[in-house]
């Protein structure tokens, strides 16, 4: 694996457990405040909302950024090749 993968799947990880941590304190924080069962369980409903959206927003980021990663390194892959065959050519016009 490489290091780049390897701080990419750190990150990925990283951000996994925030998310967890997030949804955990503030599940605790709503139900230890002093409100009404009706009011909780909307408060309950709306940050989790709010915590699914952040979820999708954050893979989307994740997906679009490892999808431009690839289109540089399949540049890179043709620009090399290219490279490597006027290389060649040169050599077998020599």
């Amino acid at each position: 694996m490489s290091e780049h993968q390897e701080a990419q799947d750190h990150l990925a990880n990283n951000i996994g457990w925030f998310v967890a941590g997030a949804v955990v304190g503030m599940t605790a924080a709503i139900l230890l405040a002093p409100q009404s069962g009706k009011k909780t369980r909307q408060v309950i409903s709306d940050k989790t909302q709010q915590g699914k959206e952040a979820v999708t927003d954050t893979g989307k980021e994740v997906y679009d950024r490892g999808k431009e990663m690839i289109d540089k390194g399949r540049q890179l892959v043709e620009d090399a090749a290219d490279l490597f065959d006027r290389g060649r050519k040169l050599v077998r016009g020599l």
